[in-house]
């Protein structure tokens, strides 16, 4: 259900995009492997606590969140990983572990590391554990209007 949503959303808006079906996987790497797709290219949205608000740090599938770097993009000192209690409700329907970039889809602010930005396109889950989207990364970045920071590390 999330993916159709998601798919209507793009088509609204008149957004070019690539639907890939994989088979199950759960985490970024096997997601890439499973999609024949280098974990670079694929991105994964980590959703983060910054203070009291939620947000998604969106990184390259082979790199981590230096959350220590994101807090000075974000100018925040307090800045953890968000339990999934805390966000669960907020997914639209999204399995855990698979929600796409679009924060300004389920309100919350959306930050990109910039690694992502070097490539024309833009590949992440699309709801569940067994589909991808891939676009045009300035497409991406119109519908959503990232914040753009150096946070990933490998």
């Amino acid at each position: 259900m999330p993916e159709k949503n998601l798919r209507r959303f793009l088509d609204e808006k008149k957004i070019k995009y690539v639907t890939i079906s994989h088979s199950l996987a759960y985490t970024a790497q096997e997601i890439a492997a499973s999609a024949h797709i280098h974990g670079k290219q694929l991105a994964k949205t980590v959703i983060v606590r910054i203070g009291p608000t939620l947000a998604m740090a969106v990184l390259p599938a082979n790199f981590k969140v230096d959350l220590k770097k994101l807090g000075r993009a974000c100018g925040a000192a307090g800045i953890d990983l968000a339990e999934e209690e805390e966000f669960v409700d907020r997914i639209g329907g999204c399995a855990l572990g698979a929600m796409p970039p679009f924060g300004n889809l389920f309100g919350m602010e959306v930050w990109v590391d910039r690694t992502l930005t070097e490539d024309e396109e833009i590949v992440f889950n699309a709801g569940s554990h067994t589909e991808l989207i891939q676009l045009a990364y300035k497409d991406f970045e119109r519908l959503v209007s990232p914040r753009v920071a150096d946070f990933a590390v490998t």
